[in-house]
């Protein structure tokens, strides 16, 4: 990301708020990326990480991995940063075309056909509470195995038993406690993440293409 004047002098402040923290370097990096979207420190206690997550995202970034996310705007804030860098494939569950069904969401149905498609994709739901839940059960039946998955979906009904369960799976994921949530943080994880993978792979990726 290429940082301006501005930008530089918003990060010094969440620097200098956040005040103390455990976050490992590369965590700290994605909280603060979120802050700077939202403005809301709240998310420096909200946001967990699971073993491995930033390194398997990374590396999956890396390997050019296909990404699905849920919705448009998801989509539309990582694609810049991904043109620049890895250039991985993005699709959104929300346009892609499915038959008709009557007990699911179209973001559901599209998350689950573009799953089974791409299995050991990355996968970002900023927004689709039912795509989170058609995303865990099929992890929890081992019909997926994804690289990563960051779900940040705001959670009033039915989202936090998947959310649970996403963190009791084996699959490497960043998540959001609580209530809160958005595509905007969904598409500020992603983007940090894309940055602490391009300096960590982006020479020898540049070398290779």
């Amino acid at each position: 990301m290429e940082w301006h004047t501005t930008d530089a002098q918003s990060l010094s402040i969440i620097d200098r708020e956040m005040g103390e923290h455990s976050f490992s370097p590369s965590e700290y990096e994605i909280v603060r990326r979120v802050i700077y979207a939202t403005a809301d420190f709240e998310y420096k206690s909200l946001i967990r990480f699971s073993d491995q997550a930033l390194q398997a995202g990374a590396a999956a970034l890396a390997a050019r991995s296909t990404i699905i996310v849920d919705v448009p705007m998801v989509q539309v804030g990582i694609v810049p940063i991904l043109q620049q860098t890895f250039a991985n494939p993005v699709y959104c569950s929300m346009e892609t075309l499915t038959r008709p069904q009557r007990d699911k969401t179209q973001a559901a149905w599209g998350m689950e056909t573009l799953a089974k498609r791409y299995p050991e994709g990355v996968f970002v739901i900023g927004q689709a509470q039912t795509a989170l839940v058609s995303l865990v059960e099929l992890i929890e039946a081992e019909e997926i195995r994804p690289a990563l998955v960051i779900g940040t979906p705001a959670r009033f009904v039915g989202v936090d038993g998947a959310v649970e369960r996403l963190k009791e799976s084996l699959i490497p994921h960043i998540r959001i406690e609580g209530r809160k949530g958005s595509a905007v943080v969904a598409s500020a994880i992603v983007n940090g993440l894309v940055d602490l993978a391009w300096q960590a792979y982006g020479r020898e990726n540049s070398a290779i293409g």
